[in-house]
């Protein structure tokens, strides 16, 4: 295995991208949801990302990259159509320690992003190891009609169940838990039925431990 599947937290961690095309864009959505702090290197901006950075969300150094643009950050993105770009950038990122993706350019990246698919907290990320992005998003738009909002729904009530059980020192192993997460509780939620699916679910629970208990 080339790559090692991980999920970063980036919330409040500099983060620079790299030019100011609609590429450019979604890496910055992205890394804003997640919280971390961006800086924009590119003389000109796409109209949403202008918007972005007028809004004080972004800041925006309006030139080409130089090298040191890097300094200080976790991570860097490169979403330019100059692979000589990348190539620097990348080399920069390797003497700093900084990881570098540069958009479509496998040999110039320290990781690669996946396809992704978010349903709230939910998030499931789908790569072919840079083999086929066009397959990873294929995938993805397949899962899209599998994990429906009722997923989001069933994540919220299941945190709630665990951080309650938590609190009253309750261990739950992962197979009741397993068992506990079925179709029903996500046929509950889809009927609107939110307070019904966490008593259930908190009974199939607890079950098991006060049968142990007698």
């Amino acid at each position: 295995m080339r790559y090692y599947p991980i999920f970063l937290d980036v919330a409040e961690k500099p983060v620079v991208v790299i030019g100011g095309g609609e590429i450019a864009l979604r890496k910055v959505e992205g890394l804003l949801d997640a919280a971390a702090a961006v800086t924009v290197v590119s003389p000109d901006l796409h109209l949403e990302l202008a918007a972005l950075v007028d809004a004080g969300r972004v800041r925006h150094l309006r030139r080409e990259y130089r090298p040191g643009d890097l300094a200080g950050s976790v991570l860097a993105f490169v979403a330019t159509d100059d692979r000589s770009v990348n190539s620097t950038v990348a080399a920069e990122g390797r003497q700093r320690r900084v990881w570098v993706n540069a958009v479509d350019d496998t040999p110039n990246c320290d990781f690669i992003m996946p396809s992704i698919l978010r349903r709230s907290g939910l998030i499931v990320a789908i790569s072919t190891s840079g083999a086929s992005p066009a397959l990873a998003r294929k995938i993805r738009e397949e899962l899209e009609g599998f994990l429906t909002e009722d997923f989001a729904l069933l994540l919220e009530v299941a945190g709630e169940v665990r951080q309650e059980l938590r609190d009253r020192g309750v261990t739950i192993d992962a197979e009741t838990w397993n068992r506990a997460l079925d179709g029903s509780l996500r046929r509950l939620l889809a009927a609107g039925r939110r307070r019904e699916a966490r008593e259930q679910l908190l009974k199939v629970l607890l079950e098991p431990a006060k049968a142990h208990e007698a």
